[in-house]
């Protein structure tokens, strides 16, 4: 059984230690997104005109009268001292071709006092890489590599790295089962204490005993990280055709809007009857009603769904509570109604454990602390494919020298 329990062991490491390795050292890197984006693109990201702020909703609307075939889908209301403004852009339908424009950037960057532009870029670029697109480069790349529609499905991506995450979860399972000693009736030593070399690294024991040690003994100190990084790398690629699906069965779940109304054509995409303003003034009004303390953080519209989101939180907190995210109130782009809420850490069970999974994955549900963990972790992960790759590399070495010797023995004989 064990020698079974090996083989599945060897091959569902090697089928995922390629892509664990790029979602590792990825992983590593973007724990520190906003603020390696910050360091690189300071450009982009702060503003130096003294004076009173413009109202956001104005400078959307300049930011559209510069450029027509583009929709503002996200604008942020809370404007920061020395900081940018950062638009998210949504194309329209071209009349002529009757598909989306592609205005090639997704972000517009708008000093907040004058209303100058101080750039754009199209997040998660796949090329050219460059200082502004970078980060947004290896985020894509860490969940989706970047893998290109087919067949009019974009998903490809998710859908690949959210099946490797669940042979991690699995494979996380017979890896620590293969650590375990066998129960041998007379053995001279109690169990646990034969258990207890699978803990410890032979520093001194030669370069095939550290890498063996590395690899197993890094896999058990960190296995319930790896357990809960496998398992949120599942629930978020494949949220909505598995995770969701399967938590609505188990226990109640409630639906946001984006869960039960349909998705548009993307080339035909809906287009809001009500304001951004409309909303916003209904939005606050309710949260009056409601006694929230945050003001209106942001807004967005998404033309897939016909649904205005607008987010509650004080300047500088949009991560929200155990980096959960802001409270939200989703209203209806045909008729200003709300549709919806989405509370930080309320609701039923299942709504706070699917809350949970981009908060447990980042390590921002810890802070600080839980970013650094999560960055480590990912040097862990990489450093375990490589060093599991190296285990089967030298053992298959191993083998195929034995065979050669039994064959020129065989030979002489």
């Amino acid at each position: 059984m064990r020698a079974f329990w090996t083989l599945v062991h060897r091959y569902l490491g090697l089928l995922t230690a390629g892509f664990l390795f790029i979602s590792g050292v990825t992983g590593a890197i973007i724990s520190w997104d906003h603020e390696l984006d910050d360091l690189l693109n300071p450009h982009l990201m702060e503003a130096h005109t003294p004076g009173t702020p413009q109202p956001a909703l104005e400078l959307a609307k300049q930011v559209e009268a510069r450029y027509p075939q583009v929709l503002v889908s996200y604008i942020p209301i809370q404007i920061e001292q020395g900081e940018a403004i950062a638009f998210g852009i949504s194309p329209r339908v071209d009349p002529a071709s009757g598909k989306l424009f592609e205005p090639g950037f997704n972000q517009v960057f708008v000093d907040p006092v004058s209303g100058a532009e101080l750039g754009k870029r199209e997040w998660g670029a796949v090329w050219p890489i460059t200082k502004e697109t970078f980060v947004s480069f290896l985020y894509r790349l860490h969940y989706t590599l970047h893998i290109p529609e087919m067949w009019g499905i974009d998903r490809w991506g998710l859908w690949l790295m959210g099946g490797i995450a669940m042979i991690w979860v699995v494979d996380s399972f017979v890896g620590f089962y293969l650590t375990l000693p066998l129960r041998r009736k007379g053995a001279a030593k109690p169990w646990l204490q034969r258990w207890k070399p699978a803990w410890k690294v032979r520093w001194n024991g030669g370069s095939n005993k550290l890498n063996f040690d590395l690899h197993r003994a890094f896999s058990l100190w960190t296995w319930i990280l790896l357990i809960i990084l496998s398992f949120t790398a599942f629930s978020l690629n494949l949220y909505s055709e598995v995770f969701y699906p399967v938590m609505s069965k188990i226990s109640k779940v409630t639906p946001t809007p984006f869960d039960v109304r349909p998705m548009a054509d993307i080339h035909k995409p809906f287009a809001p009857k009500v304001e951004y303003a409309s909303v916003i003034e209904t939005a606050t009004k309710e949260a009056v009603r409601r006694k929230w303390e945050e003001p209106v953080g942001a807004v967005f519209y998404t033309n897939a769904f016909n649904v205005y989101g607008v987010s509650f939180y004080k300047p500088g907190d949009d991560h929200g509570s155990g980096g959960v995210g802001p409270a939200y109130l989703y209203y209806d782009g045909a008729d200003g109604k709300l549709l919806g809420e989405r509370l930080p850490w309320k609701g039923t069970a299942a709504d706070i454990f699917v809350q949970a999974q981009f908060p447990l994955h980042s390590g921002r549900i810890l802070g600080l602390p839980g970013r650094i963990l999560i960055s480590l972790m990912g040097v862990v992960v990489a450093m375990l494919s490589v060093t599991g790759v190296i285990i089967w590399w030298r053992k298959r070495a191993s083998r195929v020298v034995t065979a050669e010797r039994r064959a020129g023995d065989l030979v002489e004989a």
